[in-house]
């Protein structure tokens, strides 16, 4: 994984994806799954493109509390928050280009 991902735990999650002050971008993903690893260069990208977001990965097997709390039953999942906010939602393995499509906020925001 990138230096410029986080690895998101439940400890820290709070903390992190919810500032007040950033945008955050985090991938629901685990392991084991094929779309969740092929969507990881995609991510680890966004990562590089966007040093002013905080991009995180949050394992749901290992935090399935979080998942939960969010409604994530498929994965992969990418949630961005803005200002402690969830903003938008994908769902599955899709190109960089959606990614920076819901950080630029031509995706419709979730209300």
């Amino acid at each position: 994984m990138s230096s410029n991902v986080v690895t998101l735990t439940a400890e820290g999650f709070d903390a992190l994806a919810l500032a007040a002050d950033r945008t955050v971008v985090v991938d629901f993903w685990a392991p084991w799954c094929p779309p969740c690893r092929a969507l990881g260069p995609a991510i680890e990208a966004l990562a590089g493109e966007r040093p002013e977001v905080v991009v995180g990965k949050l394992d749901v097997d290992e935090h399935p509390a979080i998942a939960e709390r969010y409604g994530v039953h498929n994965i992969p999942t990418v949630l961005v928050f803005r200002n402690g906010q969830l903003r938008a939602r994908s769902v599955g393995l899709v190109a960089i280009t959606r990614l920076r499509e819901l950080l630029d906020g031509a995706a419709e925001a979730i209300a």
